[in-house]
C-alpha cells in the first residue's frame, strides 16, 4: 500500500492538489506487489519565477525510487514527474530480472503485464556498461580543499580522504549550484 506525506514549499497544499497527487502518483501501485507498503514523501514547491518543481522519493525494500521536475504548471509537473517515476521502475525491473535469469535466480516479484516489460525491453538507454575506468590516488585534505580541486578539474564530483577521520568522503556540486558532501565512515 502506498501512503503519502505530501509537503508543500510556498505553497498551500490544497485538496484539490493532495488528490491529484494521491491519483497520479497512486497509479504506480500497480507495479508493486500487494504485500509492499510504503510512503511517496512529495515536496511541492512553487520558485520565485512562478515554476512549479514537484519531488517524490518513494523507498521500498528493494529500491529507493526518486524524480523531481520543474514546469510552469503544478499539475504538469506532477504528471512528468510520475512519467519518470515509471520508466524507471520499468527499466529496473527489465534490468533485474534480465540478470536474474543470466545468473539462475528467480526474478524479482513486480506486478507487472507483459506489455510493461516488453515496453522496458524497447528502452534505448539501458545500456550500463562502464566505458572508461580510472584509478585516484586519495590525497589527504578536508572538504574546501577538496571543493577547489574539484573546481579546478571541472568535475561534478571528487573522491578524497578526509584529513581528520581517514575516512573516503565525497563533494559533490548539486543541481543548485552549492555543494553536498557524501561521508563514508569507513576508515582504512
Amino acid at each position: 500500500m502506498l501512503n503519502f506525506n505530501i509537503r508543500g514549499e510556498n505553497i498551500e497544499v490544497t485538496q484539490a492538489i493532495r488528490d491529484y497527487v494521491q491519483k497520479r502518483v497512486g497509479k504506480l501501485q500497480k507495479f508493486f506487489d500487494n504485500n509492499v507498503d510504503s510512503i511517496a514523501h512529495v515536496n511541492l514547491k512553487i520558485h520565485p519565477d512562478k515554476t512549479a518543481k514537484v519531488e517524490v522519493t518513494i523507498p521500498l525494500p528493494y529500491l529507493v525510487l526518486r524524480a523531481e521536475e520543474t514546469s510552469p504548471d503544478m499539475y504538469a509537473s506532477v504528471d512528468l514527474v510520475t512519467d519518470k517515476l515509471e520508466r524507471q521502475i520499468r527499466k529496473y525491473k527489465t534490468k533485474v530480472n534480465r540478470k536474474s535469469r543470466e545468473k539462475g535466480y528467480k526474478a524479482i516479484d513486480f506486478a507487472a503485464t507483459d506489455e510493461t516489460v516488453a515496453a522496458a525491453d524497447n528502452d534505448q538507454d539501458d545500456k550500463l556498461d562502464v566505458v572508461r575506468t580510472k584509478r585516484v590516488s586519495l590525497k589527504p585534505m578536508d572538504n574546501e580543499e577538496a571543493i577547489l580541486q574539484m573546481d579546478m578539474l571541472g568535475h561534478d564530483f571528487f573522491i578524497y580522504e578526509d584529513a581528520e577521520t581517514d575516512a573516503i568522503n565525497i563533494v559533490y556540486r548539486r543541481n543548485d549550484g552549492r555543494y553536498g558532501l557524501i561521508e563514508t565512515g569507513d576508515n582504512h
